[in-house]
């Protein structure tokens, strides 16, 4: 059975190149009717935390990333965090160093080495005692590489490495093989940052006399710059991106489209397992583009069911921790899709909708400078707004078209131009001069919000510029 695995260290929150390679080697199990299985490489003891742990795992389930075997849920091959398999991995540095292919090495305070054996070096118990790995430096090392082709390494180039520390703890290019080994992974996709690591690990599993996986590195998310994505960058994290606003589906739609050649931009990962293949993942590096993500999102945002926007709207606020803005909208849910239908149109993520919808469950918002500089200072705002309260109240089939047709007749009276009309109309209503459409605005605002708002801008203009 094919068996792939993501494995993060809990050492920080997880990166999008993490969850690209999880998307990855999940599309990869899941198209060959395989096991994904997540693995905590929890061996940094200094870094690791256990609530980065709990960050990661939180965030692959908000991507959509779904598990067979794990720490949380357990499995046939557990247990999943490597703290929890150090009896297993002594076991195995004790039987290299039987098969003389290790040993113990002391080293003095100057990092020098002053002795080596294959017993345990007890005089030396109060000295840093690790175990080396070994080297045959007659031979080379090489794979065959599923996107990179045959890859060889010259062994006289590398120097004995250790596999176990001072401090007890095996090191990674040791705990990986063996996990990979008792978990039976069939296939390594990972990114090509480890293509050096994959020299040692084969050299351990020759040494034990094990199957090597199929090993895939792809290439890392790159920034404008071209080094690798990190903080200088900007934001990196699922986190960051969450907080962001933007939707999961953009995410991983977009992750997928990192280096992946896919028949259309906009689409849910999970719908693309049939057609994922690995010769379809480019061997160069790719850049990431935030403008692009999101496009992306916004498509999302405007393509997906109203009423499944509208709940990850409300678990986007409850994830940010403004319950005054989620109490807003779930008072009133019937007008809370309205305004968000017309409000999505506009913008492409969950922080710019915020902004955009606010003011319409608000009254008491304050007008935005260039609002009240390029307009309600004007000597025609006050009759614009006037005549405007007259014909809503006058108006009995508050339709959308009959909204668009009264407007446009306000518009007809030439106090001022139309532009400049419909600009005074939209900033009293709203506050602001950037807004859904204007006249579907004023009709899911409604007649009576709407004469009330340019009741307040009326009073503005006497209160603040004489009457």
């Amino acid at each position: 059975m094919v068996r792939l695995r993501f494995a993060p260290s809990p050492t920080g929150n997880l990166h999008v190149g993490g969850v690209r390679t999880a998307l990855f080697n999940w599309l990869f199990a899941k198209k060959y009717n395989g096991k994904f299985v997540l693995r905590i490489e929890d061996t940094d003891l200094e870094r690791s935390t256990k609530e980065y742990e709990e960050s990661i795992i939180e965030a692959l389930k908000w991507c959509g990333l779904d598990w067979d075997e794990g720490p949380d849920i357990g499995g046939d091959f557990g247990p999943y965090r490597q703290s929890e398999r150090i009896k297993l991995y002594k076991k195995y540095i004790n039987l290299l160093i039987e098969k003389n292919m290790a040993y113990y090495a002391v080293y003095d305070k100057n990092n020098n080495i002053i002795h080596v054996s294959k017993e345990y070096p007890e005089k030396y118990k109060d000295e840093s005692i690790v175990v080396k790995f070994k080297v045959n430096k007659n031979i080379n090392t090489e794979f065959n590489d599923l996107l990179k082709g045959r890859i060889q390494f010259r062994n006289n180039l590398i120097e004995d490495f250790i596999i176990l520390r001072s401090n007890g703890i095996p090191v990674y290019n040791f705990t990986v093989v063996i996990d990979d080994h008792f978990m039976h992974i069939t296939h390594v996709i990972r990114g090509e940052d480890h293509i050096s690591n994959t020299q040692k690990q084969i050299m351990i599993y020759n040494a034990l006399g094990w199957e090597i996986p199929k090993f895939m590195h792809i290439p890392l998310i790159l920034g404008n710059d071209r080094k690798p994505l990190s903080k200088r960058h900007g934001g990196t994290t699922v986190d960051y991106f969450r907080k962001e606003g933007i939707l999961k589906d953009a995410l991983m739609n977009y992750l997928a489209l990192l280096g992946w050649t896919v028949d259309n931009e906009i689409f849910k990962f999970k719908d693309k397992i049939n057609s994922f293949s690995p010769e379809k993942i480019s061997n160069k590096g790719v850049i990431f583009d935030y403008e692009k993500l999101e496009w992306i999102c916004g498509k999302h945002l405007r393509e997906k069911d109203i009423n499944g926007v509208y709940f990850e709207f409300i678990e986007w606020l409850k994830y940010t921790e403004d319950y005054k803005t989620e109490n807003i909208i779930s008072e009133n849910k019937e007008y809370s899709l309205k305004v968000l239908g017309i409000c999505r149109e506009k913008i492409n993520t969950f922080k710019q909708l915020k902004e955009f919808m606010y003011n319409f469950f608000i009254d008491d918002f304050n007008y935005e400078e260039r609002f009240v500089e390029k307009y309600l200072k004007k000597e025609w705002a006050k009759d614009v707004i006037k005549v405007s309260i007259e014909k809503f109240e006058k108006l009995e089939d508050y339709s959308l078209e009959n909204v668009e047709k009264t407007v446009r007749e306000i518009a007809e009276l030439k106090f001022t131009s139309k532009k400049n009309t419909f600009q005074i109309i939209r900033g009293s209503v709203l506050g602001k001069l950037v807004t859904p459409g204007l006249f579907e605005s004023i009709s899911v605002l409604g007649k009576i919000r709407v004469i009330t708002r340019l009741r307040k801008a009326e009073v503005y203009i006497n209160e603040y510029f004489g009457k």
